[in-house]
């Protein structure tokens, strides 16, 4: 039965008992026949009245209700959309009726989300796939040369066995990134900082990489901020951020340009920031948002001579995190060309 109805028959029925309510009295003479005539004419004009009150102030009622009846029908079919339900009606109806537009909103996001996931999960297999497959069909395919005595001769085999180690060596540490990966995204990461001074970090990721930046000619620049503090992290983590960065920034540097560092504190003095430039290709706007992703490779073709697995980015997103900094890419200011990854640091006062 109807709301409209059910509050039109309560009403009917109140007004039946207020009208035997009067015969009664009428009966028991405890009213007289003009009394008892007035008394029911006026709860008949009364209810008659309060029965068109009834009717009309329930039909906003009625059909804000019909309209989220038809709202929750469109949300249980699965269309999760932002609709047009009007927000109208009595105070209550309104805030059921933004109640369930924030429900639907919720479910529209995490519906999004949860599409945005398995498309994530379909790339990761993919790409987890091909990166595995690779080394393992190369290795295969010189370990079956071997035994199939293709090669006589030891110059040969020598050159196949070290093809193999480093394939194999490679895979090794393809499994060992996505063990570290997921360590840090499950936050089963140990976090025990030390003070370190991050100018020394630095020097010693350039070190590492001194032949490379001579080989391609780079000029390199590091600048490091007078008033930058002694840092607590965790040194060897932080320098694998820095190295992971350089690395990119090598490779993508044209020959003879210019690759600077710049270290320097952020106002209000709670973070350091460090910049990595180069004067490369640059990152789309594109690839911008999805770069530190894990297996995420701008190199669709995903040729190893571009890059590496993809995911460098992904650890160093996670290990500046851990520190509870934040990461990034710009183009660098004034330019329309390179890349300009910064990482920030936070500053914990003694």
């Amino acid at each position: 039965m109807r709301l409209r109805t059910q509050l039109l028959i309560i009403n009917l029925a109140s007004l039946a008992l207020l009208i035997g309510a009067v015969v009664y009295s009428y009966s028991k003479m405890l009213l007289n026949l003009t009394q008892a005539g007035l008394l029911t004419l006026i709860a008949v004009v009364a209810g008659i009245i309060s029965s068109v009150a009834y009717w009309l102030m329930t039909i906003p009622i009625t059909n804000s209700v019909n309209r989220l009846i038809h709202f929750a029908e469109q949300v249980g079919n699965g269309q999760l959309e932002e609709g047009d339900t009007q927000n109208s009606g009595p105070h209550e109806v309104r805030r059921l009726t933004q109640a369930v537009q924030r429900m639907q909103q919720r479910m529209h996001e995490n519906f999004k989300q949860l599409e945005l996931m398995e498309r994530t999960r379909r790339e990761l297999i993919a790409n987890v796939s091909h990166d595995l497959r690779t080394p393992i069909a190369s290795i295969q395919s010189f370990v079956e040369a071997l035994e199939d005595g293709v090669i006589d001769d030891y110059e040969t085999s020598r050159v196949y066995l070290k093809t193999i180690h480093r394939e194999a060596s490679r895979l090794s540490s393809l499994i060992d990134d996505l063990f570290e990966l997921s360590k840090l995204e499950a936050g089963q990461q140990s976090y025990h900082p030390v003070p370190a001074h991050i100018d020394q970090i630095i020097i010693e990721v350039l070190e590492s990489y001194s032949v490379r930046i001579h080989e391609k000619g780079l000029n390199v620049q590091v600048t490091v901020a007078d008033d930058t503090p002694i840092l607590f992290i965790m040194p060897d983590k932080i320098a694998r951020v820095l190295s992971n960065l350089v690395n990119n920034a090598i490779r993508h540097a044209p020959e003879q340009s210019e690759l600077r560092i710049e270290v320097k504190k952020l106002p209000g003095g709670n973070f350091v920031e460090i910049v990595v430039t180069d004067e490369g290709e640059g990152v789309s706007a594109e690839n911008a948002e999805r770069v530190f992703e894990r297996f995420y490779r701008t190199d669709k073709s995903r040729n190893r001579d571009s890059g590496g697995a993809g995911l460098g980015l992904a650890i160093a997103r996670s290990l500046v995190e851990l520190h509870g900094g934040e990461i990034g890419v710009r183009v660098p200011s004034g330019k329309s060309h390179g890349s300009q990854f910064w990482f920030t640091l936070p500053v914990h006062k003694a």
